[in-house]
């Protein structure tokens, strides 16, 4: 027979072969197929930290079933803008159904680049444009690759079995909080190009979408860096960043609308200290702390946002003159700080004009504002956090010094920032202290600008997924404003495939 368990404990030391005893002890037989469907440790007693699980067994071997997808009836010309979650996504669906696209790629291929993490820290400038864009903050390739979500949609499950076929760590299949760490997901990344390549598409790096050519409002060609192609369809999973695509698509028509985001900082403090907070005294001996805090106490509602334990800020700018910051952490998370952006929500009211891409120059100007705050040359601005609180500039750090390779300057977030979003952020830091002792220490730092937590802009799009009153394109995943991180944007790359290959079926 086959049963799915709940509630089974384990001790934070014990592994599979305590929960397969518990099975086969409700199953008076010898376990055959075994699978771990949930695990979430729960620290709410710090004296009783355990795990929590959920198995499925049976005391029959339980064969796996492939999907089989129906086959497209023709072969369309199929590109895509964009190799992040959304447009890799995209393709494997893709191809699924018998139809090979063209993958478009801004930058080099990740192995070239993710041989130069280092260089990439120090240079101070990453073009997310030209990058894989795998994280809440645009930081390409060298995100922390979370997958946390809170879309409830039946292609996440889709989804983490597919990360784990091309490489992702098993676990993170049945953690309540899967992370496949920047390392980990660069060989993801390189194992879906070769998959796509063995099965037909093609992978085209250095390859910018400069232009699409429309007649009678239905996709005819895209112009690919200044060449002319005819096409069929477009998938535009072009990421937070292309703001250049962006205002290309808006002169030729397209419906864009101002959407709400957030910004703030980054905010750093010791991973010892948040491990000692959330677990006691046990806390090495647990998986490197994490937290999710919001605050409602000042203007604007604030909160942490794409928590990285044992990580590092990273730059992540993609245009000259302009500082952005972004967090990432491998799948160890051993770093010696953790980090997580400290943000408040900003509306389209705040933008000061009606132009589609006025939440894009909103964006630019802190990120001006930021570059010069701290010298110019990619440094980071950067105050302690008991300076903030009490309204005056750092002069030096703290137990806790920034991972910011390029390099930090001090600098007050009032010198870039918006006036409701310090504020916000100045009375959220000790509300949030209150649930988490610790957080608002004089020594932990802020360092800014977190600016591109998610994009701007949404390009409308219809019942069918296509953009409003346009034929063929396909606007998908963060950039579009359809999702909000890369459990998101892989299911949206999922979802438009499926819309995409009805046509063809």
């Amino acid at each position: 027979m086959k049963l799915v368990l709940h509630d089974l404990r384990l001790a934070p030391h014990e592994g599979e072969e305590k929960l397969i005893a518990l099975c086969e002890r409700k199953l008076r037989a010898p376990v055959k197929y075994f699978r771990i469907l949930k695990k979430s440790l729960d620290a709410r007693d710090k004296s009783d930290i355990h795990w929590v699980c959920t198995a499925e067994c049976s005391d029959r071997a339980e064969p796996r079933v492939q999907p089989v997808y129906a086959q497209a009836r023709s072969s369309p010309r199929v590109y895509i803008a964009g190799m992040g979650p959304a447009g890799l996504f995209c393709a494997l669906r893709l191809l699924d159904h018998g139809i090979r696209p063209v993958l478009l790629e801004r930058g080099k291929p990740v192995t070239e680049r993710s041989a130069d993490v280092s260089a990439f820290q120090r240079s101070g400038i990453l073009d997310t444009e030209s990058n894989v864009q795998f994280g809440e903050g645009g930081a390409g390739t060298f995100s922390d690759g979370k997958l946390n979500t809170q879309t409830n949609t039946p292609f996440n499950r889709e989804v983490l079995d597919l990360f784990v076929k091309f490489g992702a760590p098993a676990e993170i299949s049945f953690l309540n909080k899967p992370h496949i760490g920047s390392d980990n997901l660069q060989g993801v990344v390189q194992n879906i190009r070769t998959y796509v390549l063995k099965n037909g598409g093609q992978v085209r790096f250095l390859s910018r979408l400069s232009d699409v050519g429309l007649r009678d409002k239905k996709l005819v060609s895209v112009t690919v860096n200044g060449e002319r192609e005819d096409a069929d369809e477009l998938v535009l999973a072009v990421g937070h960043s292309a703001r250049d695509t962006f205002e290309m698509l808006l002169s030729r028509g397209f419906l864009i609308e101002q959407k709400p985001f957030a910004v703030g900082v980054r905010a750093e403090h010791l991973q010892a200290a948040i491990g000692r907070v959330q677990y006691g005294s046990a806390f090495e001996s647990l998986p490197p702390a994490d937290y999710k805090l919001v605050s409602h106490a000042g203007e604007r509602a604030a909160f942490t946002f794409c928590m990285c334990p044992g990580g590092v800020v990273i730059p992540a700018a993609s245009e000259e003159g302009g500082v952005v910051t972004n967090g990432m952490s491998n799948f160890a998370r051993d770093g010696v700080n953790a980090n997580s952006a400290l943000i408040a929500q900003v509306t389209p009211e705040d933008f000061g004009s009606q132009h589609p891409l006025a939440g894009v120059a909103f964006q630019r100007k802190m990120e001006r504002a930021a570059f010069a705050a701290a010298g110019g040359k990619y440094l980071a601005p950067v105050q302690r956090v008991g300076d903030f609180l009490a309204g005056k500039e750092s002069s030096s750090f703290g137990e806790v010094l920034p991972t910011y390779a390029r390099g930090t300057a001090f600098a007050p977030l009032e010198s870039y920032l918006p006036p409701v979003v310090v504020s916000s952020l100045r009375a959220a830091l000790p509300d949030m202290d209150r649930r988490l002792r610790g957080f608002a220490a004089s020594d932990a730092l802020l360092t800014g600008v977190e600016s591109r937590t998610s994009s701007p802009v949404r390009i409308v799009r219809d019942e069918s997924l296509q953009a409003a009153g346009k034929s063929g394109v396909y606007p998908c995943g963060e950039g579009c404003g359809y999702a909000g991180g890369i459990m998101s944007a892989a299911a949206d790359g999922l979802k438009v495939a499926e819309a995409l290959a009805r046509k063809y079926l």
